[in-house]
């Protein structure tokens, strides 16, 4: 069973909407939910409404192979019998106007799953039915075979719309969500804000799959689940395994620091990685490990709580002055800097991180290694993604890792500062995309220790 629930565009409501209805069918069978796109903030949500880590499928980090590994692998660690994924953008948004490449829909065609889509019907009564038509003629492999009215004014409007979609179309309509502040969610920079840092998340998440449960057939949405066929046998690994040494590594995790692929920790478990959890924010010092992993976040929203942490960020600087792999994105970048605006920061690098109004770097990356460095080597080409509102002011003359040939890095198209065996990038990595990564970083804290 699975489904892909897309949009029509951005802001038609996925994440509410698409959070509800695993809520609702997680309590009749277990689901494993799924996020279209580099998107570490949506799948904290979906954990929390199914108890399940929700996982990335994206169609630039991965063949449709490793989209099928990666969905198939999915279901069978969790047992679950359901998949539901989460688009992004509208359905057939990617990399370029016209290619597949990145989309919702490229997920959709790799997985052979149907799609229902999410539709903002505000003012649309019979021009919904022509978007409809719209995005069935636009690639007639994909299969929509259900859409979800949101932002209803009222019955009335629902029934019309409904029969102009029904009469005008093949598509079913599957229910019709009402206009309701409380479905809205509070948004900063990168967008909505992450599940762990609201207390109160799961009260909302409750009461989206109410309200999913009283105004969507659920028992419909089942039906075009189960009609899904098979998904095409091939499938590719998603990451070398190699390194066969116990080997423990601290991975950064707390409200500051919490955006990771699952894939990336489990491929490090899978190279014989104990990951040990510590918080920059409230330990002390960083555990007994042989490598440290600092994933990206928000040190900019507690810089005053990391600042304040003297003892864990001189423990970090002296793992680093040791010669001990450290390897950090984006949000660990600007922790590892001197300062971050005001505050103090680990100082490994001299240089200072600038929170900016606008937005700095937003893309798929494209980086090519010029030095070797803990977790790849020269002449290889790595793909990724940078998502920040940040720039470094860069003193002196540093030593980079990439050359980046598609996206911006840190300053003239370069990423990946090295100092010792200290690497930190904006750039995020799927391991997907760079196979790699564990085993490399993971022989880089064998070999350092």
């Amino acid at each position: 069973m699975r489904v892909v629930l897309a949009g029509t565009g951005s802001a038609v409501g996925k994440t509410t909407i698409s959070t509800g209805i695993m809520r609702a069918l997680s309590k009749e069978m277990k689901v494993q939910p799924f996020k279209v796109g580099p998107d570490y903030i949506d799948p904290t949500y979906h954990y929390l409404a199914t108890g399940v880590p929700s996982r990335n499928l994206d169609s630039f980090f991965m063949s449709d192979d490793q989209i099928r590994e990666a969905f198939c692998r999915g279901l069978e660690i969790s047992n679950a019998k359901a998949g539901i994924i989460e688009g992004v953008r509208g359905l057939y948004e990617g990399i370029s106007p016209i290619s597949d490449v990145g989309s919702t829909s490229s997920i959709a065609l790799a997985l052979n799953s149907p799609v229902v889509l999410i539709m903002n019907t505000r003012s649309l009564v019979k021009s919904a039915a022509a978007i409809i038509l719209g995005f069935e003629k636009l690639d007639p492999r994909v299969k929509i075979e259900g859409v979800i009215l949101n932002f209803i004014k009222n019955r009335r409007h629902y029934l019309k719309t409904k029969k102009a979609i029904e009469s005008l179309t093949d598509v079913k309509v599957l229910g019709g969500i009402p206009r309701k502040k409380e479905l809205t969610v509070k948004q900063r920079h990168l967008g909505l804000i992450p599940a762990v840092e609201n207390k109160k998340i799961i009260e909302y998440i409750d009461r989206w799959a109410k309200v999913v449960e009283e105004n969507i057939d659920i028992d419909m949405l089942k039906e075009i689940m189960k009609d899904a066929g098979k998904i095409p046998s091939s499938r590719e690994s998603l990451w070398v395994k190699e390194n066969k040494k116990r080997v423990k590594i601290g991975l950064a995790y707390d409200k500051a620091f919490t955006f990771y692929y699952q894939e990336n920790i489990e491929a490090l478990e899978d190279n014989n990685a104990k990951i040990i959890k510590f918080s920059p924010c409230e330990d002390e010092m960083i555990p007994d490990v042989d490598g440290i992993y600092i994933g990206g976040g928000y040190p900019e929203i507690f810089s005053k709580e990391l600042e304040r942490n003297i003892s864990m960020r001189k423990s970090i600087k002296k793992f680093h002055m040791d010669g001990r792999p450290i390897y950090a994105e984006c949000g660990g970048l600007m922790y590892l800097m001197k300062a971050l605006d005001s505050a103090k920061m680990c100082g490994i690098y001299p240089h200072i991180a600038k929170m900016t109004k606008n937005v700095q770097g937003l893309s798929y990356v494209i980086a090519k290694v010029e030095n070797n460095n803990i977790i790849s080597s020269k002449g290889e080409i790595i793909k990724g993604h940078e998502f920040h509102y940040s720039k470094i002011k860069i003193t002196g003359n540093p030593k980079f890792a990439f050359r980046i040939m598609r996206g911006r890095g840190i300053v003239n198209s370069k990423d990946g500062l090295i100092s010792n065996n200290t690497l930190a990038n904006y750039m995020h990595i799927h391991v997907a995309s760079y196979p790699k990564f564990a085993a490399n970083f993971t022989r880089a804290a064998l070999e350092c220790g």
